[in-house]
């Protein structure tokens, strides 16, 4: 008898679509079963209200939860840098794929770069975190640009610089691979200049923890690099007591010597939206070889960075 399919639980918009076919189809390779998508509409997608109003944690995620929790579906893909850093008590992270790339990118009219921009460009972005760093880099070099907040799709925000209300957009590197837009970048932010969101690029792959033979299955999914990285900084931005729209960049690269990879580099960045005030600091330590070790990374940067007052730059902090 066929085994009957699995039912993916995934938002409706054409990034969420494309990322979840994208593990439907390395489910369907490693266990020869049908994998069939769900669609289902989240709060974040419906509401109108920009990130930082409704509070950005979860948004994207209660409702894809719910319906596992339900057994309306079997496994759920979210993007990483959606899911609160808690830990829910009845379902796992059974897999963190391979990271696409984590970097910010500029859309711009005239294919311009940042540094083209002219004088009091508008540039649109949804995130408090890329609104303190680009100011923050603008004031830096004695220019000024204008951070507009937006919302919507991939489509919709590209379409505000091709009709001519905004100068310039910036998206995630890893969504405009992943629909096969990458073709409309016009600058790729270094990580120098504008850190990620903690887990940029990286996808998450939920199951109930009563289904254990699943979570195994997609065990075989994960990227142990990729996992620790993303563990670390994800638990720089718990002890910062900061959601995910808080104005907090992290990254944790791997250090190697040709192709051994012997340390790993967490670098966290936190913000006044207008680039006043920054607090950036990096420590580096060895690979974590497990998930507490990962964590201690994390938290020993924030205390660093507490340490140094990124507590009264963040507003008002996640409890």
């Amino acid at each position: 008898m066929t085994e009957k399919a699995l039912r993916l639980g995934t938002r409706r918009s054409k990034l969420a679509m494309a990322q979840s076919g994208h593990v439907a189809d390395a489910v369907r390779q490693l266990t020869g079963r049908q994998v069939e998508l769900v669609e289902i509409t989240t709060y974040g997608d419906t509401s109108r209200e920009h990130l930082a109003q409704i509070g950005g944690t979860g948004v994207f995620v209660v409702a894809l939860r719910e319906a596992l929790l339900r057994g309306d579906v079997d496994f759920a893909v979210h993007s990483l840098k959606d899911l609160p850093t808690a830990e829910h008590p009845d379902l796992v992270l059974a897999a963190i794929p391979a990271r696409e790339d984590a970097r910010d990118v500029l859309v711009a009219r005239d294919g311009l770069t940042f540094e083209q921009l002219p004088d009091g460009a508008r540039v649109g972005t949804g995130s408090p975190r890329r609104m303190a760093q680009l100011n923050a880099y603008a004031r830096s070099h004695g220019r000024t640009i204008e951070t507009v907040p937006i919302r919507g799709n991939i489509d919709t925000r590209v379409g505000y610089v091709t009709k001519g209300e905004l100068d310039a957009v910036v998206l995630a590197a890893a969504g405009l691979n992943r629909i096969g837009r990458s073709d409309v970048v016009t600058d790729y932010l270094s990580v120098d200049t504008v850190l990620p969101a903690p887990g940029q690029g990286a996808l998450a792959i939920e199951c109930t923890a009563a289904d254990a033979g699943l979570v195994a299955t997609l065990a075989e999914l994960d990227d142990p690099l990729t996992r620790a990285a993303v563990t670390a900084e994800r638990s720089l931005l718990a002890a910062l007591e900061a959601g995910c729209s808080a104005p907090v960049g992290a990254l944790a690269d791997l250090l190697a010597d040709g192709q051994v990879v012997h340390e790993m580099r967490l670098r966290g960045v936190v913000g006044t939206t207008d680039g006043s005030s920054l607090v950036q600091l990096s420590t580096t330590g060895p690979v974590p070889t497990s998930h507490d070790e990962a964590m201690a990374l994390g938290r020993e940067l924030a205390d660093e960075m507490l340490a140094k007052g990124a507590a009264g730059l963040m507003g008002e902090r996640a409890l």
